[in-house]
């Protein structure tokens, strides 16, 4: 398995993902996040260099915990990955986050908000690499 380890969506990506969002085929969707943060922030103008880059990213965590509640969504889960039981990779994520959203709708009203806008900075400084992976139950 070949993994790409991202920061950013393509736009192939984004208009796949969101291919359903607002049709009667778009539901309550959870995110699984893995994440793989810089030993140190990574700010474009070179601000904060002495804080580690989980620090960079949990300043994004609690302003984006806001702009869940207001599109329904909430976190569900969140720990330090410390293990892997199962399977090989070359080098392990730091942290897992499951986010739910009523629907995919609600997560593209979300980051395409000028408050998410305005905070997305802060995670991208942070994380050295992501994997987004969209779930739903099926019906």
């Amino acid at each position: 398995m070949i993994v790409e380890n991202a920061v950013r969506p393509s736009d192939e990506q984004i208009k796949s993902f969101f291919a359903n969002a607002g049709t009667d085929q778009d539901g309550p969707i959870v995110m699984v996040n893995l994440l793989k943060f810089h030993e140190r922030a990574a700010y474009p103008d070179g601000r904060d260099a002495d804080i580690s880059g989980q620090e960079a990213y949990m300043r994004y965590g609690i302003e984006v915990s806001k702009l869940l509640t207001k599109v329904g969504g909430r976190m569900v889960f969140g720990a330090v990955i410390d293990g892997l039981m199962l399977g090989k990779c070359e080098e392990l994520w730091d942290q897992i986050a499951l986010v739910e959203y009523p629907s995919r709708a609600a997560l593209m009203e979300m980051v395409m908000s000028p408050e998410y806008h305005a905070i997305e900075f802060h995670r991208e400084a942070g994380l050295a690499g992501q994997l987004n992976i969209g779930t739903r139950v099926p019906v």
